[in-house]
């Protein structure tokens, strides 16, 4: 088609894209921040208890790692989604190093929450041990 008859200019793709990757990004940074007001409101009322910190400051730990992973998923969508129409290679460049960044971070944040599992159910299965052996 003509450059008259399309739905969309260029600058208007981008213009609605530019939309789209703002609403991404407030949603990831939206995640993040709810995930650690959430976080810090479960380790306060936790702390005012006066119960034992450690096993809960564990749980809390694990929660917020799951908040960070998924917020830090949908800025990388933003990143990805702002890079789509005609990107330049300087464009190119800093998704790559972005994704780079945000990738080695959720891997090593999804490791650490899966590590975190792991030691929680080997600390919960433990004590039914050793009631089972007394």
């Amino acid at each position: 088609m003509n450059t008259s008859g399309e739905l969309l200019s260029e600058s208007g793709i981008r213009e609605v894209i530019g939309w789209l990757v703002h609403g991404i990004e407030a949603a990831g940074a939206l995640i993040i921040f709810a995930g650690a007001v959430w976080a810090f409101a479960r380790f306060a009322t936790t702390g005012l208890r006066r119960r034992s910190l450690i096993g809960e400051f564990n749980q809390i730990r694990l929660s917020l790692g799951r908040f960070l992973v998924l917020g830090l998923e949908f800025q990388l969508a933003g990143d990805v989604l702002r890079s789509a129409v005609a990107p330049s290679f300087t464009e190119i460049g800093q998704l790559a190093a972005i994704a780079a960044i945000r990738t080695a971070l959720n891997f090593f944040l999804t490791r650490e929450i899966a590590q975190e599992r792991a030691e929680i159910e080997n600390d919960q299965k433990e004590p039914a041990r050793r009631t089972a052996a007394s």
